[in-house]
């Protein structure tokens, strides 16, 4: 599992450097540059405290993406999810090639912060709850979890990808790579509709607890 991990890691950063690196058509952005470096250490962060403390957890969300699911409906939701984060870097990417967006500073560093802020929401969750698979699946044992962050809202860790999701086109300073957050938090809100109904049919308590904790993924909003 190490090697896997690892190899997925690096990956990751791989794919990531060449889809913001070869459409800008430079090595010269840095706001890219400090975006990889806060998401790769914020990731391995994670990864080294979950090898530490929780190698089960960690091989749940080693097996993620389109066709880990054993539902029809969540691989097309994960391939849309792939394609809506790929959209998310390539038009930044693209705005630093054309200059379109012209970004200060400080809303970059704000960015980042965000980035770093949702990654520190997704460590809380898994912190607080071992069955965060990466997969819509009920494990043996699994029992529904409502402190910590679950009792602010119900999917916690999609809160916090979408803080992150937020701060990623601002810390790649591009305005317009806003746009691709719609199509991502449509993606996000369609998994979550169906993990809830999925939830509520086969994990005993769950039914309750939707009715104790009533916000979905925004605080006092939905």
């Amino acid at each position: 599992m190490l090697f896997k991990t690892i190899a997925g890691f690096v990956q990751l950063i791989a794919i990531m450097a060449l889809l913001l690196f070869a459409p800008a058509g430079t090595l010269h952005y840095w706001q890219a540059w400090i975006y990889l470096a806060v998401f790769g250490c914020s990731s391995l962060l994670i990864t080294v405290d979950l090898w530490r403390r929780d190698r089960e957890l960690l091989e749940r969300r080693l097996k993620a993406g389109p066709g880990a699911e054993t539902r029809r409906g969540q691989n097309w939701i994960q391939a849309l999810a792939s394609l809506s984060f790929l959209a998310l870097l390539l038009i930044p990417s693209l705005d630093r090639r054309f200059g379109w967006s012209h970004v200060p500073v400080t809303i970059v560093i704000a960015g980042n912060l965000l980035v770093a802020a949702g990654f520190f929401v997704v460590y809380r969750v898994f912190r607080e709850n071992t069955f965060t698979a990466g997969t819509i699946e009920i494990a043996e044992q699994q029992t529904v979890v409502s402190t910590g962050p679950y009792a602010v809202v119900r999917h916690p860790m999609y809160a916090g990808a979408l803080v992150l999701l937020l701060g990623t086109p601002l810390a790649l300073g591009s305005w317009w790579g806003l746009l691709s957050l719609f199509p991502m938090t449509a993606v996000l809100v369609a998994r979550l509709l169906d993990e809830e109904q999925y939830l509520a049919k086969g994990l005993f308590g769950y039914r309750e607890y939707c009715q104790t904790v009533r916000f979905r993924l925004l605080p006092f909003v939905w």
